[in-house]
């Protein structure tokens, strides 16, 4: 049987922790790395949305959402007990996915929003640190002393704003954040799903990614 298709971008948040959940999960996919801001019409076809990551699965379906995306490999194989989710860890996510994300856009793109200054976006986005401190003081993991979803899918996020100052972010108070977000940083899952592809072209010959 044909592998699923999956449209992705190697910085993109949402893309890596699908690709993670995939990694983890053993699928092996076709992988196609697209430009951002040239979208092949491929993509398009299959999510007007016009983002990453896309998934075309095997029987034709399409999943568009990364959380979907992950549930979905989860569903298939999940060694670890990964999905393990409450509504506690849900709203987690939720808060990372919808708040803490327009924070993080912001405060990376400070010049493009002058009617703030960069350190009052750092604020605003560091409410959210706050929270995830206060469970990774507790325990190794957001969840506790166990890998799981919530981890995989938030910590791209946090990757990125780590990026933003990163002098900053190396001496900050968050230390149990630091700690957890180098311990994933330096997993063999993550730097498996972090290798560079060439940009993909119709009638390229496939790619394939897999753990």
């Amino acid at each position: 049987m044909k592998p699923p298709v999956l449209y992705s971008f190697r910085r993109c948040p949402y893309a890596i922790r699908v690709r993670m959940a995939l990694a983890y999960s053993s699928i092996s996919v076709e992988l196609r790395e697209v430009k951002l801001n040239a979208m092949p019409q491929q993509l398009l076809s299959l999510s007007p949305k016009a983002t990453v990551p896309v998934l075309q699965v095997a029987d034709g379906s399409i999943l568009d959402e990364s959380l979907d995306i992950m549930r979905w490999a989860l569903s298939i194989s999940d060694p670890e007990q990964w999905l393990s989710e409450d509504v506690d860890s849900r709203e987690l996510i939720r808060q990372n996915d919808e708040d803490f994300k327009l924070s993080l856009d912001v405060y990376k793109y400070a010049d493009r929003y002058p009617h703030k200054s960069q350190l009052e976006y750092r604020y605003d986005a560091e409410n959210f640190l706050v929270l995830l401190e206060n469970r990774l003081v507790e325990s190794r993991y957001l969840n506790g002393d166990r890998l799981t979803i919530t981890d995989i899918a938030i910590m791209p996020f946090i990757r990125q704003f780590a990026g933003v100052e990163p002098q900053w972010f190396a001496h900050c108070k968050y230390t149990a954040t630091r700690r957890w977000l180098n311990q994933l940083f330096e997993s063999d899952l993550f730097k498996t799903v972090m290798g560079k592809y060439a940009f993909w072209q119709p009638g390229d010959k496939p790619v394939y990614f897999s753990a």
